[in-house]
């Protein structure tokens, strides 16, 4: 049970990090923590059903992609701060044409 309300919070926050945030880097925390709760089920589900194997194969392989995702995230998003001297989503009408 405990397992379960840890990754029922980290989706919370993770999804009001997303929706109610301007903030690229808020947006980025996010999305970690919408990560970091889809592998904490990933290891619930694997021991619960006795498949722990497979289990950590599909936590490293969420693993893996999420520090791709990261990197390129981030990489946009000091781009976008070097274009727009701002972390703010509003400020993105300014990159038409």
């Amino acid at each position: 049970w405990i397992l379960s309300i840890a990754v029922a919070m980290f989706f919370v926050i993770g999804f009001y990090c997303i929706f109610m945030s301007y903030n690229f880097i808020r947006i980025l925390i996010g999305v970690e923590l919408l990560l970091k709760a889809v592998t904490l089920l990933i290891i619930g589900v694997g021991y619960v059903t006795g498949q722990t194997a497979l289990a950590q194969a599909l936590v490293i392989t969420v693993i893996v992609i999420e520090v791709v995702f990261i990197v390129v995230a981030t990489g946009v998003v000091i781009g976008i701060h070097k274009h727009n001297k701002s972390l703010d989503t509003r400020s993105l009408n300014n990159l038409r044409g």
